[in-house]
């Protein structure tokens, strides 16, 4: 089942359920179910290096898309929460951003963009990665034999009108044989959650994805202590 028939949430679970299962007292809202389990995987690695991770009185929920994310605030407003909202960025929903903002249906500084810690001008939950630390998810996640194995050079050639890691992993696998699977932006990240210990190295591009989740964890977090 994909996200656009799971949410919104509401419609699907119920008031209640959903708050007992997604809501807390101070929630993260996150586009979908990737972003929670690399946020998740990642955090629990840096906690586990006594390094700064999200704290665990965030609860992490799927909204389903930026364009739900205004909705779902306002369906919990007056209910005394902490919200506080990530988002992918794509020059094509700059617009929708700024309108949330001018909203300020979420608090000052309660919206992050993905390209708030990364140096692209688009970015999603992936581009938190190294591109090599990308690349050895994909090739492990889906068993990506030598003769097509992805490569940092063969996932840049994929597609060049993008700098978006996953857009280019879903290029690569489009040019695959037949008998290979077609790209899930979702199971990455199941993989990455059952198989943590490749967050474990102490690669260069290891170190560096660590550094870049620990400043968004960070963030988040310094706005939960401000309020």
């Amino acid at each position: 089942m994909d996200k656009d028939s799971i949410f919104p949430l509401q419609g699907a679970l119920g008031y209640e359920i959903t708050q007992t299962l997604f809501v807390g007292k101070h929630t993260l809202l996150v586009e979908g179910p990737s972003d929670i389990l690399y946020i998740k995987a990642v955090s629990g690695e840096l906690l586990r290096r006594g390094r700064i991770g999200l704290d665990p009185e965030w609860v992490i929920c799927p909204t389903g898309g930026l364009d739900k994310i205004q909705a779902f605030v306002s369906l919990f407003a007056g209910n005394e929460l902490d919200v506080v909202a990530l988002t992918d960025y794509a020059k094509k929903g700059r617009t929708k951003l700024e309108a949330i903002r001018q909203s300020e249906i979420l608090k000052t500084g309660g919206l992050f963009t993905i390209a708030d810690f990364v140096s692209k001008e688009e970015a999603d939950v992936e581009d938190m990665f190294e591109p090599e630390c990308f690349v050895d998810i994909i090739n492990n996640a889906y068993g990506l034999p030598n003769n097509h194995a992805l490569t940092m050079d063969i996932l840049d050639a994929a597609d060049q009108n993008t700098v978006r890691l996953v857009k280019k992993a879903e290029a690569y696998f489009n040019l695959l044989p037949n008998e290979f699977p077609t790209f899930d932006h979702f199971y990455p990240s199941s993989w990455l959650i059952q198989n943590p210990q490749i967050l474990q190295e102490e690669t260069p591009a290891i170190l560096a994805t660590l550094e870049r989740f620990e400043k968004l964890c960070k963030a988040i977090n310094d706005l939960k202590a401000e309020r």
